[in-house]
């Protein structure tokens, strides 16, 4: 697994050397694991030699965790992150050196119809992990709570960038109950934490990649559609989003937290997203996706009247970029390409998906700057 194709250049070795030297066995709890972007953490710090501890709800239906072979590789604890006493007592077996917390209810739409359950998990399920590291006789050196574009204040009309500073006022519940996780990490962090431990938040786009099966997400709903021979209906065309790769956000993460465990000041909160010509509406989206995908896919807008979403979402990235020179990798085209590439492979058996992973980890790597 951890073996490098000799196609990727000397400048790719270098990053992943460097980033396998640092992770190589460090103990790294994840929550959510089992999702869609916790599946890609997987397999990325497996690659790199980490020692692994999740704590998820089991992975059910079609689900990447499963399909990514990194299950029999991974410390796990199958519970609700709503279990405070289980949770702690795994933090405390797990004994972590950083923590990312990525276990969510993470559909906007869902919150809709299950609101409560939204803020118990999304909120409760924050202060049950901070409050389990706050227990911690030895805490972790980094807690990263990885949040949503969507915490910021956004009135309509709203037309530019969000920065970091600007008021957290999320309106549906999805996004209101991650602005309040926010609140609940800056209070711990303020309160218990950050004398032991560097906090960080970390605000990603809209993140797209091969092995989302959710429902109510744009590729995901793609893919759906060509496998089944259906026209691609589109909800909500005119919505504007900061498109990514998951790499983009998987890789910062863990190269902030490299970077903050290394140097404690450098915790706070971070955007996390593409160039802003890269920000383009579900309608163009989805066209992206049909031109690389090819003739059978075909996308019409279809609007359902469903529950109200954000219409405008950029984000300003300078501040992780003047801190740590993060950079966009990939171009939103090439971000669908490589989705279109690990669903074929997926679709058709043509390769294990696995090895696309890691051979997109790779290329990711091989074209940064850090």
């Amino acid at each position: 697994m951890n073996r490098l194709p000799g196609r990727f250049g000397s400048k790719c070795m270098e990053q992943f050397e460097e980033m396998k030297r640092f992770y190589r066995g460090k103990r790294v709890l994840v929550t959510g694991h089992t999702g869609f972007k916790g599946s890609w953490m997987c397999r990325a710090l497996l690659m790199m030699g980490a020692e692994f501890y999740g704590y998820a709800l089991m992975a059910e239906g079609e689900n990447l965790y499963d399909i990514a072979g990194v299950s029999d590789k991974v410390h796990s604890c199958f519970a609700d992150i709503r279990d405070r006493e289980r949770l702690g007592s795994f933090v405390k077996e797990a004994q972590p050196e950083l923590v990312i917390h990525m276990a969510a209810q993470p559909i906007v739409r869902e919150s809709y119809r299950i609101p409560a359950e939204t803020f118990e998990i999304n909120v409760m399920g924050t202060v049950n992990l901070a409050e389990s590291i706050r227990l911690l006789e030895d805490p972790p050196k980094v807690f990263l709570n990885v949040t949503t574009d969507k915490v910021y204040y956004n009135p309509d009309g709203r037309t530019e960038p969000f920065r970091e500073g600007e008021l957290l006022m999320g309106e549906d519940p999805y996004s209101s109950s991650k602005s309040c996780s926010e609140l609940v990490t800056y209070s711990y962090a303020k309160a218990f934490l950050e004398a032991k431990t560097a906090v960080l938040t970390m605000r990603a786009g809209n993140v797209i990649g091969g092995g989302d099966f959710a429902a109510d997400r744009l590729i995901p709903d793609c893919f759906r559609a060509v496998r089944d021979g259906r026209e691609i209906v589109i909800r909500h065309p005119e919505g504007i989003r900061p498109f990514e790769h998951v790499l983009e956000a998987v890789m910062t993460y863990l190269y902030v937290a490299q970077r903050t465990y290394e140097d404690p000041s450098l915790a706070g909160s971070y955007n996390i997203g593409p160039s802003l010509s890269d920000c383009i509406t579900a309608g163009e989206m989805a066209e992206l996706f049909c031109s690389t995908w090819g003739p059978e896919a075909k996308a019409v807008n279809r609007p359902d009247g469903g529950p109200k979403e954000a219409g405008f979402l950029k984000l300003d990235c300078r501040k992780i970029s003047e801190t740590f020179g993060c950079q966009p990798h990939f171009s939103v085209r090439k971000a669908v390409e490589l989705s279109v590439e690990w669903y074929r492979a997926y679709l058709t058996g043509s390769e294990e998906v696995g090895a696309v992973m890691d051979r997109q980890i790779l290329q990711y790597l091989d074209q940064t700057g850090k």
